[in-house]
């Protein structure tokens, strides 16, 4: 069996933020023991992490003001696109 994660505990470490249109918004790269990460979008969004531009067929859908935790690898960025209206991408870094 795998080690238990604790979604919802962490310690914040580096934190920002980037707007975001049509056209992607940027956090990153996390740091280098940055293993998960807490995104809240100010409006609907299409985030990614792998380097492509998110949308709804590259991504994960991330309703506003529902903060997600994400699994990253050291050194990936993050990026969003606006579903219908442009807004604020805000990334903490758990540590």
């Amino acid at each position: 069996m795998g080690a238990i994660q604790y979604v919802g505990t962490a310690r914040i470490g580096p934190s920002g933020n980037a707007a975001y249109t049509g056209t992607a918004g940027t956090y990153g790269p996390c740091s280098s023991q940055t293993y998960k990460v807490r995104v809240l979008v100010t409006t609907d969004a299409w985030v990614t992490f792998d380097g492509t531009t998110p949308s709804n067929t590259a991504g994960a859908y991330v309703p506003a003001l529902e903060p997600e935790y994400f699994t990253v690898t050291p050194g990936q960025s993050v990026k969003a696109v606006n579903v219908s209206a442009g807004g604020t991408l805000y990334v903490s870094e758990c540590i």
